[in-house]
Formats: C-alpha cells, structure tokens, sequence
C-alpha cells in the first residue's frame, strides 16, 4: 500500500475493521470456553479426586490433647492434638493422634480421614525430638470398626463426619471434642 495514493488509507481502515469484529468474536469465544471448561472441571463428579499436598504439624503439646472414648474395655487412651486438626479442601480431615498404653508407652501419629470414602490414612510417626517420620503404609484403608484401630470408627462417625462429608469446619469439630458431643451417640458403645 502507498499511503500517498488517495483512498490507501481509507482501504487499509476498512481491512482493520474488518478484522476487529472477528478478532472480538473470537477472543469472545475462546473466554467463553475457557469458562465452560473451568466450570465443568469444577462440577465434574467424574473428575477423579486429588489429595492436597502434605504439610506435618508440630508435635502435639499435651495442653491441646482432646481425649476421645473408644469403649469401656479398651486398653489405650486416645486423644487428638487441637491445634493439627484440620479440614483440607480436598475433604480430607487431618490430625495428630496420641495413644497410650495403660504400661504407659506413647504412639505419636498424624493421620487423615476421608468421609467421601470411609478411609484412613496413616501419613507419619512422630518421635519425642518433635521430628516426623513418613509412614511405609502411606496409603489409603477402609475404616473397620471391629478392629484394633476401632478408633478411626469412633472418630469418623462420632466426630469427624456427617454422611459423607466432613461435619464441619475445624473449630466446630474442635469443640464437639472437647465438650465430648458426639454426632452419633448409638455408635459409641
């Protein structure tokens, strides 16, 4: 084009604005299916489920342990650490437990329920350092409530979970804890 021809100018206005409507259409449409997609993703049942990465706690102070009943004949006590105790945004509640023995010795493990499954997670040991030490059963296992870890039951249908979901935020399970309200009072005994 020689912009010292008269109507040059005027030709290359009307290509510019003839490319300006398709151009907006498009970058229209694009936003358009990058939203659908972003709320698909988001509402999609079917989109597999994905864990949140791992952040260890500090190890459990004894003043923030919330002693939990697993039944009158149990042999261990069991508490949950207050300040580990956390809902993840993958629906995940995670916490430190501290067991007992009636001899006296001290299991320290951070652990994490998932009600959509009726799973356990054991992530890590602690040790009386404060340090961690990653689980080799780092995977997930149904809750049974006739085992030896029947306190994953007590916790999850007493505590922790309503239907299948997490019975509330951190601070409302928190205090079920510590006043000892549990969701389901048949199930404790």
């Amino acid at each position: 084009m020689n912009p010292s021809r008269p109507g040059t100018r005027l030709r290359a206005l009307d290509v510019l604005a003839a490319l300006a409507f398709p151009l907006a259409l498009l970058a229209t449409a694009h936003h358009a299916c990058a939203q659908s997609q972003f709320e698909e993703d988001f509402d999609d049942p079917y989109k597999p489920w994905e864990e949140v990465a791992l952040q260890l706690p500090a190890p459990p102070q004894e003043q923030n342990l919330l002693p939990f009943e697993v039944s009158a004949t149990a042999t261990h006590t069991f508490a949950i650490d207050a300040k580990s105790l956390s809902v993840g945004t993958d629906g995940v509640i995670r916490y430190t437990l501290v067991t007992r023995s009636n001899a006296g010795a001290r299991n320290v493990s951070y652990e994490g329920i998932r009600c959509a499954t009726g799973e356990v997670k054991l992530y890590a040991f602690g040790h009386d350092d404060g340090s961690w030490s990653r689980s080799r059963r780092d995977r997930w296992e149904p809750i049974n409530r006739h085992a030896a870890n029947r306190h994953h039951a007590v916790l999850a249908r007493g505590y922790l979970c309503q239907e299948s979901a997490p019975s509330g935020p951190a601070d409302q399970i928190v205090y079920r804890l510590r006043q000892r309200v549990t969701l389901d009072p048949s199930f404790m005994h």
